[in-house]
């Protein structure tokens, strides 16, 4: 995955700025006495010869200008120092390798289909699916009659979705090899190629500007994406903050819309809910899973004090919180079996779904 030199391509889109307030003085339907920037009311007639200091001018004069750090702040440039330290590059051969724990089914997930559903899109438009793994949105888009452009860096994943597209007699999705800094346009993604672009839980870029403005140049009318509300995916949030850890939780889905709100895109913004059951075979497996969650969630976000505090905690929170699982030995949706401990409450991952009109 390429760092921070990655260039940043001037989009081709600036969707129309709504027109802003005046924040410095009326509207034209307001009296001067509702002005924002109005003194305390004076007790003097109007025209009075009252002293300057009566009515407070020399302070208002020497007030110092308050700039809001939500305007100035680049957010693009917070996010890939962040990613520096939170996460490795994507490596496709670890996804490679992870294809086939990935279920493929011509039935959508809950998730899949409440994101088409959000999506929108209308009969007979073409679509690119960007990180479309093994077609959890590809597959029933094509079964819907879409001719879909499926894109993912994994060919592992590619063949999966191929082997369901198969299966499945569908032969509407064209699967095509392409991380998120390849040269799109020398593999044939040109600006305006589809109706619509979709990135479903598929944005760990290192540039998110870049990845947000090459999504809207290719699509004609809408893009649509899915980014966590916490730091990733298989961070679970309720852990964390139940282990002391809170501050270690980042909403990426921020950085997108903040990017997008100084491109002058303002996207409608949704929020989509799936659960996951993890399972173990013994107590120390599982306290092994958490601290790994623990380090890569938080471990270049907060100290060593801190995450050996969580540690501390940690064992405590799996007695009250680590039980017998009754469904041991049946599919876990992954290729293998559940296992013989469950946690008391399923994981629950809130995705940001964030679209916008062109």
């Amino acid at each position: 995955m390429a760092g921070n030199n990655t260039p940043e391509p001037a989009s081709s889109f600036k969707q129309t700025r709504c027109s802003q307030l005046d924040l410095t003085g009326t509207s034209t339907d307001q009296t001067d006495g509702s002005r924002l920037d109005r003194t305390p009311a004076s007790t003097e007639s109007f025209g009075s010869n009252a002293p300057a200091d009566k009515i407070d001018v020399e302070s208002a004069i020497n007030v110092q200008p308050f700039t809001p750090i939500l305007t100035t702040t680049d957010w693009n440039a917070e996010w890939m120092a962040l990613q520096q330290v939170r996460r490795k590059a994507d490596d496709p051969s670890y996804w490679d390798s992870r294809s086939h724990t990935f279920p493929t089914s011509t039935e959508p997930s809950a998730y899949a289909r409440r994101f088409i559903e959000l999506a929108d899109i209308q009969p007979r438009e073409t679509v690119f699916d960007m990180g479309c793994g093994t077609g959890a949105l590809a597959v029933p888009l094509g079964l819907a009659g879409h001719k879909v452009v499926a894109a993912d860096f994994s060919r592992g994943m590619l063949d999966r979705m191929s082997e369901a597209l198969e299966q499945a007699d569908v032969h509407t999705v064209f699967p095509m090899q392409l991380s998120w800094e390849e040269d799109w346009a020398a593999k044939g993604v040109r600006p305006g190629m589809v109706d619509v672009c979709t990135a479903s839980r598929s944005i760990a870029t290192a540039n998110l500007r870049d990845s947000l403005l090459r999504l809207t140049d290719i699509a004609r009318r809408r893009v649509c994406i899915t980014l966590t509300t916490g730091s990733s995916p298989r961070t679970d949030e309720r852990i964390m903050a139940e282990l002391g850890l809170k501050d270690a939780l980042c909403p990426d889905f921020l950085y997108a819309i903040n990017i997008l709100a100084a491109e002058g895109i303002l996207p409608q913004v949704d929020f989509i809910c799936s659960e996951r059951n993890d399972t173990y075979d013994t107590p120390d497996q599982a306290a092994d899973s958490l601290r790994r969650m623990i380090d890569g969630a938080a471990g270049a976000i907060v100290g060593e004090k801190q995450r050996q505090a969580a540690y501390a905690r940690l064992h405590a929170w799996l007695n009250d919180n680590l039980v017998p699982n009754e469904r041991a030995g049946s599919p876990d949706g992954h290729g293998g079996v559940q296992k013989a401990l469950r946690l008391r409450n399923p994981r629950v991952i809130t995705w940001a779904f964030i679209a916008w009109d062109k």
